[in-house]
């Protein structure tokens, strides 16, 4: 949430972190079919996420038209894996798209059409360094449960959306996205395997690392 009180900070970051003509076409495809995505703000701020624990295997539910992928994508190890979980297999050709834009080796992701909750038991348990998620709000908790088994120890699950577009502060918001992240980050905050943090960047980050 950015303060009003400096109203041109977004766009100062924005031209501090400049995106390449990869996420220009990226976000392109995303605005075509109507699909959020991160802004760069956010997504550098995932990229050190990453790239802060070494991440070699890490998961994203959400892929959209890849843009967050392409920035998780730079902050892995030069041989880490993603593994992105998309319900809509338009928004996985969008991508894919995406990731020839940016050259980056078919081995490099892992593209799966299905809905999370489904895929999400089939993965490996305390094999990933980070479980990034940006898709169905209501489900959330069981995306925070899933993660807990799938991390190994000094992971991080990583929530987009955290601030529910800044509503999260007003009492008297009580639409279901934002009292979904209400309750979420509680849930994070009180969580013991967990040192978490909410990260005021884009749409808000709530971040969590397994002890």
């Amino acid at each position: 949430m950015v303060d009003t009180a400096f109203p041109d900070i977004s766009t100062w970051i924005a031209d501090w972190q400049p995106e390449d003509d990869a996420f220009s076409a990226a976000r392109s495809r995303a605005a075509e079919v109507g699909v959020a995505a991160v802004d760069a703000a956010t997504g550098s701020v995932l990229r050190l996420l990453a790239a802060s624990v070494g991440a070699k295997a890490a998961v994203e539910l959400g892929t959209g038209a890849g843009v967050s992928t392409l920035w998780l994508l730079r902050g892995l190890t030069p041989d880490g894996i993603l593994t992105s979980v998309d319900a809509d297999g338009e928004h996985q050709r969008l991508a894919k798209a995406s990731l020839a834009d940016a050259g980056v080796p078919s081995g490099r992701v892992r593209l799966i059409q299905g809905r999370a909750l489904e895929v999400l038991p089939r993965l490996s348990e305390a094999a990933y360094d980070l479980v990034f998620c940006d898709a169905a709000r209501s489900e959330n908790g069981d995306y925070l449960a899933a993660a807990l088994t799938l991390l190994r120890p000094g992971g991080l699950v990583v929530f987009a959306g955290a601030l529910a577009g800044g509503r999260v502060a007003e009492p008297t918001a009580r639409d279901a996205e934002t009292v979904a992240m209400r309750e979420l980050a509680r849930t994070v905050r009180d969580e013991e395997r967990l040192t978490s943090a909410l990260i005021p960047v884009g749409s808000g980050l709530l971040v969590g690392v397994l002890s």
